[in-house]
């Protein structure tokens, strides 16, 4: 146990250093379980774990998801979005402020990236919301929080990581993720209901628009709609498992694309070479988490705590409570996909042996980082926010967000004290 402690250390040293947390990982996992087995077996370790990894048929669901994203977002499919909603309630006090978080939802639906979904709806939505007198607090508010949405509705990259590391159905935890996500949502459009109630001047309304526009404005992101249900109601009903849902919205996306005339031989390039060079990314943080759960486990650290924690026969509930008050304290620290790989293979048998579904978990998990996006003084989105309104005081957008933080909180709650809001959906596949 001692040595697995003395592991952590050296990967947030190597962190604070600038290292890139796969190769912190891998360099602390391999010299930890060298010290421990041996220099051979730790060697030959990274060795298998990086041929298995990568020629694993199970991971296709990666890259596959990624390029389906990257369809899409070519496509043209945020401005849509925002129009279709803005069409729906831009009228009312704070319509497009609301409107960018139904975006939000929506591209987070296909593309399964919380910053790029930031990115792209702070181009989209911050003109038109500045063009109507919207405060800068709540327009960068709206769409940082909103952004967060990207890690849990599916198809999620956080997700598949999860349940890669933790051997747990994808799909299940696709399905799982969906109230939650429209829970969050709904709470994000009462947290801008809320803002605007108290200030009104922060988010006036806009234009109202009449039947046949929002007709006009609904048309337009039918295409993408099907899509999503397709994937989602296949794995649903069991008519094809993950990989085999990857694989056909990846190929709909491709025709959403041509359909729409957005696809040249250039772009197709391009969004290739991006797949690739993200698939890579997650496969070295992937590689880099398996070798160092294998360091941890061979130190035994997982049994010692699950032990230790056993040992003071506190509720299973106060333990939870306690994992998320330190994910909460990390989530100010740490990049949420580091955080993710270096804290589940540690609380997860823990989380196990108190009896809780590793499903609910999961959904917990990815909550709590969406949190973490938010937060200071390292909340990703908020600075992907900076990167977009350079004009903006980052005070001002972790102002604008704080709102959002307690609804996720309250979100947090409701599926602590309600985990069947997670695993009804699941429960019905069977």
């Amino acid at each position: 146990m001692t040595e697995a402690l003395v592991g952590f250390l050296l990967v947030f040293v190597l962190l604070l250093f600038g290292t890139p947390v796969a190769f912190g990982m891998i360099i602390v996992g391999v010299l930890g379980f060298a010290w421990v087995v041996g220099w051979f077996p730790g060697l030959a370790m990274l060795g298998q774990i990086a041929y298995e990894t990568s020629l694993s048929a199970s991971l296709s669901v990666l890259p596959l998801f990624i390029l389906m994203g990257n369809f899409v977002s070519r496509a043209g499919l945020s401005r849509e979005l925002y129009d279709c909603a803005n069409a729906f309630i831009g009228h009312r006090r704070g319509g497009l402020a609301m409107a960018t978080v139904l975006a939000c939802g929506g591209f987070a639906a296909v593309s399964g990236s919380s910053m790029a979904t930031s990115a792209t709806m702070a181009q989209v939505s911050v003109p038109e919301m500045r063009k109507h007198g919207y405060a800068d607090s709540l327009a960068a508010g709206s769409i940082a929080a909103g952004g967060t949405l990207g890690i849990l509705i599916p198809p999620s990259v956080i997700l598949v990581l999860y349940g890669i590391i933790t051997a747990t159905d994808i799909g299940s935890l696709f399905i799982a993720g969906i109230v939650p996500g429209v829970i969050g949502l709904l709470l994000y459009l009462a947290a801008v209901r809320t803002i605007t109630w108290i200030n009104p001047e922060m988010g006036p309304p806009g234009p109202r628009a009449d039947w046949p526009q929002r007709l006009r404005a609904l048309s337009r992101i039918w295409g993408i709609l099907v899509l999503f249900l397709v994937i989602m109601g296949g794995m649903y009903l069991g008519v094809f498992t993950p990989t085999e849902a990857a694989g056909v919205g990846a190929g709909g996306a491709f025709l959403f694309v041509l359909a729409r005339r957005a696809m040249t031989w250039r772009v197709l390039l391009e969004t290739l070479i991006q797949t690739a060079r993200t698939t890579s990314m997650m496969f070295i943080l992937l590689i880099g988490a398996i070798v160092f759960s294998n360091f941890i486990n061979v130190a035994g650290l997982p049994r010692e705590l699950s032990n230790w924690v056993l040992s003071f026969e506190a509720s299973p509930m106060l333990v939870m409570l306690c994992i998320l008050g330190i994910y909460l304290v990390l989530g100010c620290l740490l990049e949420s996909l580091s955080m993710m790989l270096l804290t589940v293979p540690i609380f997860f048998p823990i989380v196990q042996s108190l009896g809780f579904d590793p499903i609910w978990f999961g959904i917990i998990v990815v909550v709590v980082i969406e949190i973490s996006l938010i937060t200071p003084p390292i909340g990703l989105n908020v600075f992907v926010m900076k990167v977009a309104l350079p004009d903006v005081p980052t005070t001002t957008i972790f102002r604008g967000v704080s709102t959002f933080i307690v609804a996720d909180i309250l979100r947090l709650a409701l599926l602590l004290l309600f985990p069947a809001l997670v695993l009804f959906a699941p429960n019905l596949m069977g």
